[in-house]
């Protein structure tokens, strides 16, 4: 029989190996179980500055400047070319840091698994889990390498397994979003023309008017492009993801005019009807954590930052617990709310980017009321519940949904086919 341990964490990506970096710092027994092997492709690449606080509090700073590239901003372009905006990081409401990533995903998970060892958490890579059995006292999982099956037991569970949501499944807790069935294409180039200086490091947000796209410097040559539409758009194409995606990016001109030397040096990936929310985040014995709680769309790269965050809120929530089981259901029922309350804020936010008129304002930004500053700051990932941000945020809402009715900004069509030649 398995040693029982303290936390058994399910999946190895930036959630779970956050929450096992403090758990084990903290002096727990952590088993962290991910049924693959790192290194392994994965999306979600622009990191926010505000994951900045975490990465010192886990003491990955050095590591991640010596790895990857910087990210001081981004720039959104509407399709047309009518209109375009760049945001520094540093000029942000509040602003605290002015730069934070563009990660390779498959070095900057290994990198923070790696680190969670190092720390004291136990890893076991290969490693499936099969079944589940909560008692009033533990947890028994039922898990699977190339040895076979055995049973390994925790006085805690935290869900870190992404889409696939173990514990989600397992209490059939997972709800769509009806007006957010998106399908995204997207591969990584080579030879990508960018920016000079620090624009070259912003990711490039394109908008368009039934779609998105995404441009992400990961090296000093590699960038990842990717397209987002609706599920029943893509159907309709008619087309394989390859083919979808290479078309997509012909018609764009804001795209297609960079790639004059670009050659794709992966396969082309997809996905599709990825966001969702767990209608409860924990349970007696459990907590979900990272996209095994809920993931809203990638837009605005919330991802990984909502991953780290909840994360670590999940390991001071366990801590507190194991430390005194008495202010358990206390403890989760204020974990849920964080995470709930940030997984909102997000939730309004995206759902606004798909409507025509948030392009409109958002690449026409004011100095009035400091709204720009602030969006800046959201963009970043300030979430602070505090009245200056909140209430221009309200502000900012207002205008969007007046620009629909009243043009506040001048209208723009959103539409390729009008865009201006560019020259050669």
């Amino acid at each position: 029989m398995e040693p029982i341990y303290d936390v058994a964490i399910i999946g190895g990506g930036p959630s779970g190996s956050t929450a096992a970096t403090f758990l084990a710092r903290q002096g727990h027994k952590v088993v962290v179980l991910e049924r693959e092997k790192f290194p392994r492709f994965h999306i979600g690449e622009s990191l926010l500055p505000h994951s900045m606080d975490a990465f010192e509090r886990l003491g990955v700073v050095a590591k991640l400047d010596a790895r990857f590239l910087p990210k001081y901003g981004a720039e959104i372009t509407t399709a047309c070319g009518t209109n375009s905006a760049k945001i520094f990081f540093k000029d942000g409401l509040h602003a605290k840091h002015d730069r934070a990533y563009q990660v390779t995903r498959s070095e900057f998970d290994q990198l923070l698994l790696e680190h969670s060892v190092e720390n004291g958490a136990t890893l076991l890579e290969e490693t499936s889990v099969e079944n589940l059995a909560f008692a009033p006292e533990e947890v028994a999982l039922t898990v699977r390498d190339r040895a076979g099956t055995r049973q390994i037991r925790a006085l805690y569970l935290l869900d870190c397994s992404g889409r696939g949501s173990v514990v989600g499944q397992y209490f059939s807790l997972k709800k769509s979003y009806a007006n957010l069935k998106k399908f995204s294409v997207f591969a990584h180039y080579e030879n990508v023309a960018r920016d000079e200086g620090l624009m070259g490091t912003f990711i490039r947000l394109i908008r368009g008017r039934d779609r998105w796209f995404w441009m992400i410097p990961l090296t000093e040559t590699k960038m990842s492009i990717g397209i987002v539409m609706d599920i029943v758009d893509f159907k309709a194409l008619k087309k394989p993801p390859e083919r979808a995606l290479e078309d997509a990016l012909r018609e764009q001109p804001e795209i297609w005019s960079r790639m004059a030397r670009a050659e794709r040096v992966t396969e082309v990936h997809s996905a599709s009807d990825y966001s969702y929310r767990n209608t409860s985040l924990f349970g007696d014995r459990w907590l979900l954590a990272g996209d095994a709680a809920g993931f809203i769309d990638p837009i605005f790269s919330t991802g990984v930052f909502l991953g780290i965050r909840s994360g670590e809120q999940a390991a001071h929530a366990l801590n507190a617990a194991l430390k005194d089981p008495s202010t358990r259901a206390t403890t989760f029922r204020r974990y849920e709310r964080a995470v709930n309350r940030v997984m909102d804020l997000y939730l309004r936010f995206v759902s606004n980017w798909y409507q025509p008129q948030f392009a409109e304002i958002i690449t026409r930004p004011t100095g009035r009321l400091q709204l720009a500053a602030t969006v800046n700051a959201v963009l970043a990932g300030n979430l602070s519940n505090t009245f200056p941000i909140w209430w221009r945020m309200q502000v900012f809402y207002l205008v969007v949904f007046l620009q629909r009715y009243i043009p506040l900004c001048p209208r723009v069509s959103l539409d390729p086919r009008n865009h201006a030649p560019i020259p050669e």
